[in-house]
């Protein structure tokens, strides 16, 4: 590490990169430079003599991660650091060690678990449809990376207030049933890498040994989304050792459905008091105007660690304020969306540099169409890889049997390709289109090499394919990118839409009631809003359909987001009169989900017809009896409370309320306002 390559660091950045050995906290918020900061503290490290290349285990959650890792590490000349996520080290080492901890042929590894999952739903007599079976598989995901035992489970849930496909005990019978089966045919599933991992290395002590004198250094990326399970693995490779580099971000945590859990992080300087921490918050991928947007946001969370929150410090030119855009209906909003983004391409914008953002992959239909029909070519994130695609697979072949090539990289690879169908211009038709694009890319690939390497050679390069195709490391091609918030992560464009953004859907519907899962869906949305750089655009539509009314509110998270000189401040969340959102008591602007559910402010007094309030908690309790599912399931305390003070007298009334939705309205909505109705 040169000093002209430190001197290219911030002043927080440089701390984390030169800081002595661990333990290390970096608290990095988005756009900060987090992936440029780990590894040059990497390669300062190998550099310094502190650690070997191959005693570094950096670890990540993603294979298109760790690949990014490995390519920057290669660039600073430190290559040889193993960079995995963690499925992909454990499987690694657990193929090492399998002879001596279990001494017989190693177990299979069990690519999809459906089979089995089936095989024990129906011994327990639980559904067995494919919808049903992949929500028994995820469960059984969970608890396993919550090291929750098949015992455990119901009092797990029951604890957690967990959504739950089915009653506990029967997922409970599914989870035993499966892991019974699976044992029995000698195959390990995922998550079954990281524990017997995790236990060869705390049951036997010369594994343990050979293990820790091979590895020296750990570097997790992504802190904020470990689960018990992968932190379990972990302490297992420390042992009684603290060389360790940690990277997250509370305020990106998005998976805690999965087991994630941003508790390690948080506590990080408690379990090591001694620890260095470094707080990245200049940010150097957005706008300041994207910036104060995501800080607004995530200013309204509750229930974290005041310590651990980042306020991030934009450092780019000033550029646009956020759009917002209310529609009447979503097609309406679709068509919208794909006409801006016609005019931007027109204008200039790479179509690559544009991506379309919702909350569920059932929203791409709507945008695929609208951007087809405006002639505008898009990619849905998490379609077939690239390198898997035919016209790639063609492309490597081609490179690979040119040995040396002829004089310079890029333009002998643009020469290799031309056959293939690379022209000068993109040719007509969406498949070819499609396949031309996927040449370009390799182009790319070639341009990006020769200037990280000046003088490369095509077996290099072919190698450099090779590399990120196992990997899992595509590049980005030529098309508008159309993706789930989740997919989104790690990702980022010039332009951004977030589309969709009402009640019921951002918050998802289900997560209505339970405050750490609605806390969930505005990090998601934070998330969504740190993936632009320059042009943020926030829209939502009031209907699905046009002519079935006005129903919807556009997302809780947008108050106090939108300025209030922007002409949907003025928009009323209900389309019921007035503006802001204000306390019925006392008038004040109302802050906070549950104020907002109140419809006045925590302080004010309640004015809660006592009697109605008990009639409905014992409805509730009859419902949900009926339906086996808890009670907080039909409604919240807090959505019992909101109408025995509000004391709805019709439908439009009652669906005003947060919370109740137009599925709740349907099922609900006849037998609460009859209590309702009585009552008055």
């Amino acid at each position: 590490m040169t000093a002209d390559a430190l001197h290219a660091l911030d002043d927080e950045q440089r701390a984390a990169v030169t800081a002595p050995r661990g333990p290390v906290c970096v608290l990095a918020g988005a756009g900060t430079g987090k992936t440029r900061t780990i590894t040059r503290r990497i390669a300062h490290l190998v550099r310094t003599g502190h650690v070997a290349p191959g005693q570094v285990l950096a670890v990540t959650f993603t294979a298109r991660a760790a690949g990014e890792l490995r390519t920057r590490l290669r660039a600073l000349d430190a290559d040889g650091v193993q960079a995995r996520t963690f499925h992909a080290a454990a499987l690694r080492q657990l193929r090492y060690f399998w002879p001596r901890v279990v001494g017989t042929e190693p177990w299979q590894l069990l690519e999809g678990k459906l089979r089995l999952v089936g095989q024990a739903a129906a011994r327990a007599k639980a559904a067995t449809d494919q919808d049903a079976l992949r929500d028994l598989a995820g469960e059984i995901e969970w608890a396993k990376a919550s090291l929750i035992t098949p015992q455990d489970y119901p009092a797990a849930v029951a604890t957690r207030r967990r959504d739950i496909p089915a009653p506990a005990e029967q997922v409970a019978a599914v989870y035993a049933g499966y892991e019974e089966l699976k044992n029995q045919a000698a195959l390990l599933d995922f998550d079954d890498l990281l524990l017997h991992t995790a236990a060869a290395l705390e049951e036997h002590p010369n594994v343990a040994a050979e293990f820790r004198d091979r590895y020296r250094c750990f570097v997790v990326d992504e802190y904020q989304d470990v689960t018990p399970l992968q932190q379990r693995l972990l302490d297992a490779w420390l042992g009684d050792r603290d060389d360790l580099t940690v990277v997250g971000d509370a305020n990106q945590t998005i998976y805690t459905f999965a087991g994630a859990t941003p508790r390690y992080l948080l506590e990080f300087p408690r379990r090591f008091p001694e620890c260095i921490l470094v707080r990245l918050q200049r940010d150097y991928r957005s706008t300041p105007q994207v910036v104060a947007a995501a800080n607004t946001l995530i200013s309204g969370a509750r229930g974290r660690v005041a310590g651990s929150r980042l306020r991030l410090v934009g450092q780019l030119p000033a550029g646009p304020d956020p759009d917002f855009t209310e529609y009447d209906d979503e097609s309406a909003e679709a068509a919208a969306v794909a006409a801006k983004i016609k005019r931007m391409i027109a204008e200039g914008t790479p179509a690559a540099e544009i991506a379309v953002l919702f909350r569920i992959n059932a929203q791409s239909e709507l945008y695929e169409q609208a951007l087809t029909e405006v002639g505008v070519p898009f990619q849905v994130r998490g379609g077939e890889r690239f390198f898997a695609r035919p016209e790639v697979r063609r492309a490597v072949s081609a490179l690979r049997a040119a040995g040396e090539g002829p004089g310079d990289l890029v333009d002998g690879v643009r020469a290799l390709l031309a056959p293939l169908g690379l022209t000068e211009e993109p040719p007509h038709g969406a498949n070819a289109r499609a396949q031309w694009e996927s040449l370009l890319a390799i182009v790319g690939l070639a341009e990006e090499l020769a200037a990280i390497r000046p003088g490369t050679g095509l077996p290099r390069f072919v190698e450099e394919l090779q590399t990120r195709a196992a990997a899992a490391h595509p590049p980005t091609v030529q098309g508008v990118t159309l993706a789930s918030l989740h997919a989104a992560k790690g990702l980022e464009w010039d332009v951004v839409f977030l589309a969709g953004l009402v009640d019921g859907t951002l918050p998802i519907q289900h997560a209505d009631g339970d405050q750490e899962a609605i806390e969930e869906e505005r990090r998601l949305l934070y998330v969504g809003l740190t993936r632009a750089r320059r042009v943020l655009a926030l829209s939502w539509a009031l209907a699905r359909t046009s002519g079935r009314g006005r129903p919807r509110r556009r997302s809780r998270f947008l108050y106090g987001l939108i300025p209030d000189h922007h002409p949907a401040s003025r928009i009323p969340a209900a389309r019921a009169g007035g503006t802001k959102p204000r306390c019925r008591i006392c008038g004040a602007p109302l802050i906070g989900t549950e104020a907002m559910k109140l419809r006045r402010c925590a302080d004010c007094p309640s004015d809660v017809d006592a009697e109605l309030l008990d009639r409905l908690k014992r409805w509730r309790a009859s419902t949900a009896k009926e339906q086996q599912v808890p009670a907080y399931v039909v409604f919240t305390d807090a959505t019992l409370t909101a109408i025995a003070e509000q004391r709805p007298v019709d439908p439009a009334a009652l669906v005003a309320i947060p919370g109740i939705g137009a599925r709740k309205l349907d099922r609900y909505g006849s037998a609460v306002l009859a209590l309702v109705a009585d009552a008055c």
